[in-house]
């Protein structure tokens, strides 16, 4: 619970940072930040159908820095999110835990096009559990794994709603703590793995109809060096329906496809209502 109330703490004070900075903007700064809490209950009393009580909920923190001066742009975007959930005779457990960032430089070579370098770091806050065996056993922690990859290409922006990044000579490191070694793709007794390969992104966001909005973050990568058949993907799907002003009903989809990290596609839904705060 101490690390529950850490990480909450330390997303908030994430909130806190990024609007001392939109204080110091300047016009070539554009800056937007979403904070939502996503909420599921379940309650049960003499219910002959059976069922177990439950309770869960999910803060998200996403926030948007952009820059443009000229032919140059700067987008950087950062994704957090942290759930937990209690069900009645299992206990507390982690649903949801995601830090990313995201960044994207830019120089304009045509209407629409521009040379890019772009950087991504993703990992987690806190330890993680396989709760299949009889005992719970630790799979990962902070940085355990981390995922970067940075590399120059071509970007296509359209809008601040629609982009695709191509870059042809992509690196990838996964990095991983001591006592995880070994794992995740590094060799036995090491703690990195480093590739050389081909990425692709794409993000586009669109209005469905009025209230209702959907926003796709689709990232892909081939490995030159090893398996280049296999690809990676990372694809995630966020349904937004706004109700009023702060509330939102949200649905999100997450598909991660490495074999570095499990044989099989991994899948996770989330739907809830939301408390949303726009900063």
């Amino acid at each position: 619970m101490k690390k529950i109330v850490f990480i909450i703490c330390l997303m908030l004070a994430t909130v806190a940072t990024s609007q001392e900075v939109k204080k110091d903007s300047t016009s070539n700064w554009t800056k937007k930040g979403v904070f939502s809490l996503l909420f599921n209950q379940a309650s049960f009393s003499n219910w002959i159908a059976g069922g177990e009580n439950s309770v869960a909920g999910t803060v998200n923190i996403n926030y948007d820095f952009n820059y443009k001066n000229g032919d140059w742009s700067w987008d950087n975007k950062i994704i957090s999110r942290y759930g937990i959930s209690n069900i009645s005779g299992t206990g507390t457990r982690k649903t949801d835990d995601l830090l990313e960032f995201n960044s994207l430089l830019g120089k304009k070579a045509s209407e629409n096009w521009s040379y890019s370098f772009f950087l991504n770091v993703r990992t987690q806050f806190t330890t993680g559990f396989d709760y299949s065996g009889p005992t719970d056993v630790e799979t990962s922690e902070f940085f355990a794994p981390a995922f970067v990859t940075m590399g120059p290409g071509m970007v296509y922006k359209k809008s601040d709603n629609f982009n695709i990044n191509l870059s042809p000579a992509t690196m990838k490191a996964t990095y991983v703590t001591q006592r995880f070694a070994g794992g995740y793709g590094t060799d036995p007794g090491e703690t990195s793995r480093y590739e050389l390969g081909f990425y692709a992104s794409m993000f586009y966001k669109a209005t469905l109809m009025e209230n209702v909005t959907v926003e796709n973050i689709f990232n892909a990568y081939s490995n030159y060096l090893e398996d280049a058949q296999n690809i990676d993907i990372n694809y995630q799907v966020n349904l937004v329906m706004q109700i009023n002003k702060y509330l939102s009903t949200n649905l999100n989809f997450h598909l991660i496809m490495d074999d570095n990290v499990s044989s099989q596609a991994q899948f996770k839904q989330l739907f809830g209502l939301g408390v949303n705060y726009i900063f």
